[in-house]
C-alpha cells in the first residue's frame, strides 16, 4: 500500500498550501475519491468548502465543473438537453456540467427536489438518461456537494434517498487562531489556489481505486462493521437506522483509510474513525430525542462505546493475509 500512501501524501501537501489546519477533512475527501464515492461538505459559509473542492480537483488535473444550485435551476441545466439542428434536421445532445470527472454541486439544497433528483442516477450509476437515451459519465466521476446547515429559508432539504448516495458527510468548522493568521498571510498578495500545481493524474487514481480493494479485512472486522450498523437500527433514540449501503460504505472506507497509512489490513480503529462520517447522515434521530438535543454524532459515539471491539486473536497477526481478530 506504499503507492497509495505516497499518492495521498502528494495530495495532502499540495492541498495544504490552500486549506490550512484541516488535514483530517482532506484525508476523508481522499478516502471518498479512492472509494469512488461522493462527499457532502456541510458547514456555515466561509469555512472553505468550495475552496477544498477546487483544490482537490486542481491537484488531480481532471476535468472539473461547478454547478451553482439555485431555486430556478432546471434538471436539464445539470444533465444537458437535446437541441434541434436545423441544418441536418436532427436532434443533437448538448452535454450539461455533470459531464466532468469532478463536479462541485455548490449549495445543493437550494435547488428544487426535481433538480436534485437529476443527480440521483448520475451519482449511483455513473450515467444519465435524457429523452430515453443513456449517456455514460467520465471515469472517475465524483460529486463534491456543499450546503449550509444553518440558513433554511429558500432551501429544500435533501431527501434520505439522496443523502444515502453520499459516501461521507463532513463538517470543516472554523480554523483555530494560528491557522487563521496563516491564512491571512498566505492570501496577502494572491490566493494560493491560483498557483496550485497538478501533482497526480486521474489514471493513477483509477489504478489506486482498484488497489485498495486488496486491503485485507478479517471476518471478525466484518462482523464488527455489521454489529455497528445493526446497532443504529435498534438504538432507542434512532427513528431510522443505517441501510446495508451504510455497511458497504463503512467496509470500503475502512480499507481506504488503512491504505493511505500504508497498511495492508484493516483494524478496529480504522472502522471507528470512519463510523461518524459514514453513518451520521444515514440515520434519523427520533423527534423525542431531538427535543433533548440528541444528535446523530452522540448516538454513534454511544454505539462505538457499547459494541465490543475485537481484540487480537492468539497466534494470529494483522500484517498478513489470514490475520484476524476476536472479541
Amino acid at each position: 500500500m506504499e503507492r497509495v500512501k505516497g499518492f495521498a501524501e502528494r495530495i495532502f501537501q499540495n492541498v495544504e498550501q490552500v486549506i490550512i489546519g484541516k488535514r483530517n477533512a482532506v484525508e476523508l475527501v481522499l478516502v471518498a475519491l479512492l472509494c469512488r464515492g461522493h462527499v457532502l461538505l456541510e458547514d456555515v459559509p466561509g469555512t472553505g468548502k468550495t475552496v477544498l473542492a477546487k483544490s482537490i480537483a486542481r491537484s488531480l488535473g481532471g476535468s472539473f465543473k461547478r454547478i451553482q444550485f439555485t431555486p430556478d435551476l432546471l434538471p436539464s441545466d445539470v444533465t444537458g438537453v437535446a437541441i434541434f439542428n436545423q441544418q441536418n434536421r436532427e436532434f443533437e445532445f448538448r452535454q450539461g456540467p455533470v459531464f466532468a470527472q469532478i463536479v462541485l454541486a455548490d449549495e445543493i439544497n437550494r435547488a428544487t427536489p426535481k433538480t436534485q433528483s437529476a443527480l440521483l442516477e448520475a451519482m449511483e450509476e455513473r450515467q444519465i438518461t435524457v429523452d430515453g437515451i443513456t449517456y455514460g459519465l467520465p471515469a472517475p466521476f465524483i460529486v463534491l456537494a456543499t450546503q449550509n446547515p444553518i440558513e433554511y429559508e429558500g432551501t429544500f432539504p435533501l431527501p434520505e434517498a439522496q443523502l444515502d448516495r453520499f459516501l461521507l458527510r463532513l463538517h470543516l468548522g472554523y480554523p483555530d487562531r494560528l491557522d487563521e493568521i496563516a491564512i491571512l498571510r498566505r492570501q496577502r498578495q494572491a490566493h494560493p489556489l491560483d498557483a496550485l500545481a497538478i501533482v497526480a493524474e486521474m489514471d493513477e487514481l483509477l489504478m489506486l481505486q482498484a488497489a485498495i480493494k486488496e486491503v485485507y479485512v478479517d471476518e471478525l472486522i466484518e462482523e464488527y462493521i455489521v454489529a455497528l450498523v445493526t446497532a443504529t437500527r435498534h438504538h432507542e433514540d434512532v427513528y431510522l437506522g443505517a441501510s446495508t449501503r451504510g455497511s458497504l460504505a463503512l467496509y470500503r472506507t475502512a480499507q481506504a483509510w488503512a491504505a493511505i497509512r500504508g497498511q495492508s489490513f484493516v483494524t478496529p480503529d480504522d472502522v471507528k474513525i470512519m463510523a461518524g462520517p459514514v453513518l451520521g447522515h444515514r440515520m434519523l434521530v427520533s423527534p423525542a430525542a431531538r427535543i433533548h438535543a440528541v444528535t446523530a454524532g452522540a448516538v454513534i459515539e454511544a454505539i462505538l462505546n457499547a459494541v465490543p471491539v475485537p481484540g487480537a486473536r492468539a497466534g494470529r497477526h494483522f500484517d498478513r493475509p489470514g490475520a484476524g481478530v476476536s472479541r
